[in-house]
């Protein structure tokens, strides 16, 4: 039922509500086309400024950008369920843990489950019209948690985000050790269950100087390459202000692509209908329209 999505590109922006200024970026690029879809860090300190953003604009695609990690030196977030260490959700000083590994092995599956249904709970209570469900650092695909990612997707009737192979899966480094063939059986409760599977996951290159300089012609390239089937492109625009204090170490990848997305250069190439973009909420309402 998703045949005619064959070669699209989700153009999405994750970590909307980490700051203002990614929140500033989503609205702004949205409106420009430059940005079809975006997933929103519940947990963190601006979350409410993006909901109210999506509530008040209805064209505004946004889902939940489910959050087990608080990955910053000093900006960090607690969970929304429980802060308690018997949780196993937190970290000595109360925080999320600031990697997936160490979710993995601490955090209750049980607590992780009440977790993400209430991020998608206050997501849903805030007023926006929730598009999708997607990971933040891929935590929720991992094997102890990707069974409850696909039932909560199930019981909101929202499609997740998942590829064919974890492997295909762009940001798959933070989930260490997990084969193709241990993440296949996913994929096929996935099928079973008529949720959209991706091709591939394309990412940000965080690896990228700032002596580098914009590489708008990189994203040009990135996003005409292998595009057969379904394609979600997870980027990370941000407009500068605080989050130069945030990221210390990244955040001129962050405010490059915030650049890039809104230059007269790249939208022009965009116009020209080089990639057919799409967003999350026609793939849900296809999705709703199957029992």
């Amino acid at each position: 039922m998703y045949e005619k999505f064959e070669g699209r590109i989700v153009l999405h922006q994750d970590d909307v509500g980490m700051c203002h200024g990614a929140n500033i970026a989503f609205g702004e690029l949205s409106a420009l086309g430059s940005i079809t879809s975006g997933s929103v860090m519940v947990p963190c300190p601006w979350f409410r400024e993006a909901a109210e953003m999506a509530a008040k604009n209805t064209e505004l695609d946004l889902g939940v950008h489910l959050t087990l990690t608080a990955e910053k030196e000093f900006y960090r977030w607690r969970p929304l369920s429980s802060a308690s260490k018997s949780s196993g959700l937190v970290d000595d000083d109360g925080y999320m843990w600031r990697d997936v590994s160490s979710v993995r092995r601490n955090a209750k599956v049980d607590a992780v489950a009440l977790e993400l249904r209430a991020q998608i709970d206050f997501a849903v209570a805030s007023g926006f019209d929730v598009t999708h469900l997607d990971a933040h650092m891929g935590a929720t695909l991992a094997p102890e948690f990707c069974a409850i990612y696909l039932a909560l997707g199930v019981e909101y009737r929202l499609p997740v985000l998942l590829t064919k192979k974890l492997s295909q899966y762009g940001p798959n480094n933070h989930i260490v050790g997990v084969s193709d063939d241990q993440f296949s059986e996913f994929v096929e409760i996935a099928e079973k269950v008529n949720q959209p599977i991706f091709d591939r996951v394309l990412e940000t290159n965080f690896s990228r100087t700032s002596r580098q300089g914009l590489a708008s012609d990189a994203y040009q390239t990135m996003f005409t390459q292998n595009l057969t089937g379904l394609t979600f492109a997870a980027l990370h625009p941000n407009a500068p202000g605080e989050v130069e204090v945030i990221e210390p170490n990244q955040f001129h990848v962050r405010t490059q692509e915030y650049e890039i997305f809104s230059s007269k250069s790249y939208l022009s190439w965009l116009e020209k209908k080089e990639i057919k973009p799409i967003g999350m909420r026609e793939l849900r309402d296809v999705m709703r329209l199957t029992k």
